[in-house]
């Protein structure tokens, strides 16, 4: 007789896994058939980074595990002694929590959610790894998301080649599954906030001539971060002619150095705008009103197709994932950033596909976990 009840855990550890994660969550809560607890972790918890646990509370879900495992700075030390601490969190929290869930999901990349994990191999805990077989060679992401893959059971994939290519790497594709994305799943769905409605929850304007804006470190080469930071704030002082919108980066080795040249960027430019965390509704709601998207978040390479939006990548964080015809790679340096936006401002909207598509992700994730264990 197979189980009445699948019990999971849900490991996140920012908002943007929280916001991937969104459409299955929703989906995992209506389903009886599933009990499942969140564990929120690393920059949910931080007043400096939006608090963003409230976020996960405010759209209806508890979070009964809030675990500090924030770094104390952003040099390399730092986050290694992270990685640390993590892992001995996650030590002492599995041992007490080891009996409860028959998997975990994990999701991405990150330093954190790499220690969270690790943590629990010893205890044989079961892990439910999406987004795995992924490739960005400008980001030590890379060792974390293949370990991850790895310690884990069960894996759900964004693309049918990242499934082949994790096949590879785990040496057999038991329980390897092509999903898609899940994040595209929001779109089905999403509520759209107004302009109004939009300023009065983030204290900025959806303006005329919007440009979206991420720039997160490269941490497999940070001796070209001070450059990359200086570049990027130089080509949008230039542009005065968009209003940009820039969303602050992760807690990576030099986001300390991005985030106070970003303050001093807007502090010094009226077309500059910063905000901490828009959230997944927020966030698609300044995509959708965007003209383009500049800078290296991975949210462009998968996300902004779907929206017709054309993307600046700029340096090499993202350098090996999977981008459809809207992504526009670009080195780290002042000329070519001006040069791609002048071009890029000439297209429109983009008119293609999004390789990251396979359409209801949810609701398979949800079929081949209740084949694993009904």
């Amino acid at each position: 007789m197979g189980k009445t009840q699948l019990r999971l855990a849900v490991l996140t550890s920012s908002r943007a896994d929280y916001g991937i994660y969104l459409p299955l969550l929703k989906k995992l809560k209506q389903d009886k058939f599933f009990h499942f607890e969140i564990v929120a972790f690393g920059t949910h918890l931080s007043q400096n980074h939006g608090f963003t646990v409230s976020q996960i509370e405010n759209d209806g879900f508890e979070v009964p595990h809030k675990l500090d495992t924030l770094p104390k700075g952003d040099e390399a030390l730092d986050i290694a002694c992270c990685i640390g601490e993590t892992t001995k969190t996650f030590s002492k929290f599995w041992e007490g929590q080891k009996s409860n869930y028959d998997t975990v999901l994990c999701l991405g990349d990150r330093y954190e959610m790499f220690a969270a994990i690790m943590a629990g191999v010893p205890f044989g805990i079961s892990f439910t790894h999406f987004h795995g077989g992924e490739t960005t060679f400008g980001a030590f992401d890379e060792i974390f998301r293949h370990s991850i893959s790895l310690a884990s059971t069960t894996h759900f994939t964004s693309t049918q080649g990242y499934a082949e290519r994790l096949a590879n790497i785990l040496g057999h594709d038991k329980q390897v599954f092509c999903s898609g994305a899940l994040s595209l799943d929001n779109l089905a769905d999403i509520d759209f906030f107004g302009k109004d409605e939009f300023n009065q929850k983030f204290g900025v304007r959806l303006k005329e001539n919007l440009v979206l804006a991420t720039l997160h470190p490269e941490t497999s080469n940070t001796e070209n971060n001070k450059a990359l930071i200086n570049s990027f704030c130089e080509a949008l002082a230039r542009f005065k002619r968009y209003n940009f919108l820039i969303t602050m980066p992760n807690t990576d080795t030099s986001n300390i150095l991005f985030r106070n040249k970003i303050i001093e960027l807007a502090e010094n430019n009226e077309h500059v705008e910063i905000v901490e965390s828009l959230g997944t509704r927020g966030y698609f709601t300044a995509l959708k009103a965007s003209d383009f998207i500049i800078g290296n978040s991975s949210s462009g390479i998968i996300e902004a197709a779907s929206f017709g939006k054309y993307v600046i990548n700029i340096g090499d964080r993202q350098k090996g994932r999977l981008a459809g015809e809207n992504v526009k790679h670009v080195p780290s340096n002042i000329e070519s950033i001006s040069n791609i936006i002048l071009e890029v401002e000439k297209l429109g909207a983009y008119r293609g596909g999004n390789v990251y598509y396979c359409g209801g992700a949810s609701d398979f994730v949800i079929k081949e976990l209740k084949n694993l264990y009904a």
